[in-house]
């Protein structure tokens, strides 16, 4: 099977298997779904669920985040790991929003990836997630593992896992293959115990087999 038709197979079935793909991640606007990913490295998105809620009440805007003590943001954020970084990271990005962009997310993939602590996944997926902007494929380490195992990709770079995807699936497929492939990582496709029997791709996996 070649490479773009074993791609079709795999929009085709993860379309049927998660017709209903969201975002796992909670948010209410742009701006907390930007503070939430960028929260998500090396995080799991059950963890930082937990953590925003107090985030978004003490500091509901980027105003109000980039005034806020470095101290009592590290406090707030410890939970999702690298918090000294991270909370750096989220209140310079909430000086630059609100001192540039009128305190509103911007809609470009060139602007948000010069944000401190946002790469070009992050920025995907706030694109994708929040503003139906197909900018790419986001890859994560599900997607990444998935990619490799169906024979869509053969690199480990995360950037050149986008590049192959989006070499072979058409730019409409682009935002909710992205959140298929992660949830089907999450609940299948798993790095040490894949649920095989019950995955919907083997037909097109190299684990089938081995």
């Amino acid at each position: 099977m070649e490479a773009r038709e074993r791609a079709g197979l795999v929009v085709r079935r993860l379309a049927v298997e998660y017709p209903d793909a969201v975002c796992e991640l909670d948010y209410r606007s742009p701006w907390e779904l930007l503070l939430a990913t960028v929260l998500s490295a090396q995080c799991t998105d059950e963890r930082v669920n937990r953590v925003t809620p107090v985030l978004f009440e003490r500091w509901p805007g980027p105003e109000e985040l980039a005034a806020a003590p470095q101290a009592e943001v590290e406090e707030v954020v410890r939970p999702a790991g690298l918090y000294r970084s991270k909370a750096a990271n989220l209140r310079e990005t909430a000086r630059r929003i609100s001192e540039h962009f009128g305190g509103e997310v911007p809609p470009d993939p060139g602007l948000l990836v010069e944000l401190p602590g946002v790469g070009r996944k992050t920025a995907k997926v706030v694109l994708g997630e929040a503003f139906g902007i197909a900018a790419g494929v986001a890859v994560d380490t599900h997607v990444r593992r998935l990619a490799n195992r169906i024979g869509l990709s053969s690199s480990k770079d995360a950037e050149k896992v986008a590049g192959d995807l989006e070499a072979l699936m058409p730019r409409e497929h682009w935002i909710d293959l992205s959140k298929r492939l992660v949830l089907h990582g999450r609940r299948v496709c798993t790095a040490r115990q894949p649920a095989c029997d019950d995955c919907v791709l083997t037909e097109v996996c190299g684990r089938v087999g081995l």
